[in-house]
């Protein structure tokens, strides 16, 4: 009955009324969540690299190798246009809530709360029926303890309450926020290297599953400033990459790498990997700022620029271009997915809706998700379809909307505050079709394009902050 009503589901998002098509595809997806057995529920591995650039990875160029992904990534699905914030706290408010992160007034790393008390996160809807949850990582949504990831539908978590931390002591930057270690909302300190913590956890939650569905969530700190790695992964970067911090950035990227590894090893021990779905992304574009920054409580890590590589995409780390915002990124599912390209947009957002569908959790209410249901055009039910998506950068400086194949930036100069006077504004219009690492701004040429997009964008923004959290 399950793969019928997908069928079903698939045809419905066809039907020429959004309203209808939403009615019917929440019926269907109703029916469907109570015909899933435990059983026939997907496991779901959600893993995000903490600014891992486009090039980084060995699939795209990378100089350092990545085996286990390699491998990952010839038995998957790889969205080669899939988008995330520019930075990290706004990427995992739009995979935790199925919406853009200015809906929340979230445009930078924060320490302040988030989400409201009451949102539907995504732990929230699978929990709903039946799945176990579990962070092991970077939370980055509330950095105080009760705050934190098991006051958002987590049964256990594990991790940072903060961002990233130095790689041996654990401390977020010197302030109030600096001691952030935790399990489950309490503060604890640990030994050994922040990648092998975030990953043995990861191993012991699976290994101590039962027979419920479980979500697995594992936002690493790596490749995040400041680094330095063990001795002995440092001693296994290719020669050919020199200076220190080169070397250890290779570094974080092959133990990253080897802690994917661990955690599908460990599906695959449970006899869980055929069923389990996994996904690899990224949660920002590469990074070029100083490593051993001295925000951070001293950890002795080595001096220079990060060389995060986002190549050949213009843009890094807190850009709206492609290169801060388009990451590497990886579907994995043995026993439902085959292998391929996904040459379609995609973006952060639209994992809650997908997986939700999948593990036939049906929301009570509108969420009003801006993303989509991607799996009728993952799976190849549907044709891959032109959408409109919406990117706003740090305190809202700067704002994208790419909309089939075109895509308009707007940089604002100075203050952008809600209710004052707008800022001085410039544009720029790219074909990204044509033209992938944006070398050529066409707004002079094709000023009609501009004012299609700049409506676009306005009637996109007018939802912004429109869940702010309370006091």
């Amino acid at each position: 009955m399950g793969k019928e009503i997908i069928c079903q589901i698939s045809i419905v998002f066809a039907f020429p009324s959004p309203a209808m098509r939403q009615l019917i595809a929440l019926l269907f997806l109703s029916l469907l969540g109570s015909s899933l057995s435990a059983a026939e529920k997907p496991d779901i591995v959600f893993i995000i690299a903490d600014d891992l650039g486009w090039a980084d990875v060995a699939f795209h160029g990378g100089n350092a190798p990545t085996p286990n992904l390699d491998k990952l990534r010839s038995g998957a699905v790889e969205l080669t246009q899939h988008y995330v914030a520019p930075v990290c706290s706004p990427t995992r408010t739009g995979l935790m809530t199925g919406r853009c992160w200015s809906r929340f007034g979230v445009t930078t790393p924060q320490n302040e709360r988030a989400l409201r008390w009451d949102t539907v996160t995504l732990p929230r809807a699978l929990k709903t029926v039946g799945y176990d949850t579990c962070l092991t990582g970077k939370w980055h949504l509330g950095s105080l303890p009760e705050q934190g990831p098991n006051h958002f539908g987590f049964d256990h978590s594990y991790g940072s309450l903060a961002g990233g931390v130095s790689p041996w002591n654990h401390r977020y930057k010197q302030g109030p926020f600096s001691v952030t270690w935790q399990r489950d909302e309490k503060l604890i300190e640990e030994n050994g290297h922040v990648t092998d913590l975030i990953a043995s956890e990861a191993v012991h939650w699976i290994e101590s599953r039962g027979d419920a569905p479980f979500f697995l969530y594992a936002p690493f700190t790596a490749v995040h400033l400041p680094i330095k790695e063990p001795e002995e992964w440092v001693a296994r970067v290719p020669a050919g990459i020199t200076g220190d911090v080169a070397r250890h950035y290779a570094a974080s990227i092959m133990h990253l790498d080897d802690a994917v590894g661990r955690i599908l090893a460990a599906l695959e021990k449970k006899g869980r990997r055929e069923n389990t779905i996994v996904v690899f992304t990224s949660d920002n574009g590469g990074s070029t700022a100083e490593n051993n920054d001295l925000k951070y409580p001293d950890d002795n890590c080595p001096d220079g620029k990060i060389p995060g590589n986002n190549t050949p995409l213009r843009g890094e780390k807190a850009t709206v271009y492609e290169g801060g915002t388009r990451v590497a990124t990886l579907l994995s599912w043995p026993a439902k997915l085959k292998p391929g390209m996904f040459q379609g947009v995609a973006q952060i957002t639209d994992w809650m809706p997908t997986l939700c569908s999948l593990a036939g959790a049906t929301p009570k209410q509108d969420l009003k998700w801006d993303g989509i249901n991607l799996w009728p055009q993952l799976s190849g039910a549907e044709p891959v379809k032109p959408r409109a998506i919406y990117t706003t950068g740090p305190n809202f400086n700067a704002s994208a909307v790419r909309d089939g194949d075109w895509k308009l930036i707007v940089t604002r100069k100075g203050s952008a505050k809600k209710d004052k006077a707008p800022a001085a504004e410039t544009t720029e219009l790219y074909n990204i079709a044509t033209d992938p690492n944006e070398t050529t701004d066409l707004s002079t040429k094709d000023p009609a394009k501009v004012t299609e997009l700049r409506a676009r964008m306005a009637e996109l923004a007018k939802a912004d902050r429109d869940a702010v959290a309370d006091d």
